[in-house]
């Protein structure tokens, strides 16, 4: 008998939102780490955060449909649940919330989604539904969960810019945590789709970001097609966009200031990319 192993609470799985929410009424409230599985370095850095805070963690693995462009991409989205189980134990997460689509689509929450214009933008410029998808399942989690604080990651800059939006043009109370990116040694940023790459496509995408990292500081002005020319002789398939932003005023920078990023999506090997540096 060890009283150490006694003391350890065991995570409590939630398959419906109504017993989720019994169990949530009675807590000092929630820290929400809102993920789609196939759990990797980044959501884990989200997770430690968010075990800081004197809420309790709760996270969520739903591979959202509405989001994806293209049912195949859906389908063959990384889905490792057993693996993440084990992540998330090891964690000591304290609720984990494993919704079917039914459980999170057939109530009307009482928010009607705010989609801000820089959706239809980088991403929302290629991917009609996406932005509205992710809008349409946070909603949801935010009237299901009402958590004090939402942890996310600056990889999806636009889905995180467009959240924050949402909250406060509808008055949530929920505090949207940035947390900075995480990469691989590599300069890769983490992602779950990187699960598809293989070496030749990794050793390409390390290129991309070390040569847009070093670019970043040298542009006086910005040209992208040059810019487009280079990244496709690094190797890239095909891109979707490759834009500089200054991110105080989300307008196109054509000059390039502290404020300001470089905005990429492009694929290799029908594998989707995205990153801002």
């Amino acid at each position: 008998y060890n009283s150490h192993y006694h003391c350890l609470k065991e995570m409590k799985i939630f398959k419906d939102r109504k017993s989720l929410q019994r169990e949530i009424l009675s807590t000092k409230g929630i820290a929400f780490v809102p993920t789609m599985g196939g759990l990797h370095k980044g959501h884990i850095s989200l997770i430690k955060k968010s075990k800081k805070t004197k809420f309790k963690t709760l996270v969520s693995i739903f591979v959202n449909p509405k989001q994806f462009n293209e049912k195949k991409d859906f389908k063959s989205y990384p889905r490792n649940q057993k693996k993440d189980l084990k992540i998330l134990k090891n964690l000591k997460v304290d609720y984990l919330y494993l919704p079917s689509i039914s459980d999170i689509y057939t109530f009307k929450p009482k928010n009607k989604v705010f989609l801000d214009k820089f959706s239809r933008q980088l991403c929302g410029k290629y991917r009609k539904d996406h932005f509205p998808g992710v809008l349409n399942v946070i909603n949801r989690f935010l009237e299901i969960i009402k958590p004090k604080k939402l942890f996310m990651g600056k990889k999806d800059f636009q889905q995180l810019y467009l959240v924050k939006k949402h909250t406060i043009k509808r008055k949530i109370n929920t505090k949207i945590i940035e947390c900075k990116t995480i990469r691989e040694t590599n300069g890769v940023a983490f992602s779950s789709r990187n699960l598809r790459l293989n070496l030749k496509d990794k050793k390409v995408a390390s290129k991309i970001y070390f040569y847009l990292k070093k670019i970043k500081y040298k542009f006086k002005y910005y040209d992208p097609n040059l810019l487009k020319k280079e990244i496709i002789n690094l190797g890239a398939d095909k891109i979707d966009y490759v834009e500089f932003y200054n991110i105080k005023n989300f307008k196109k920078s054509k000059k390039f200031s502290r404020n300001s990023r470089i905005f990429i999506a492009y694929f290799l090997n029908k594998v989707r990319l995205i990153d801002n540096i």
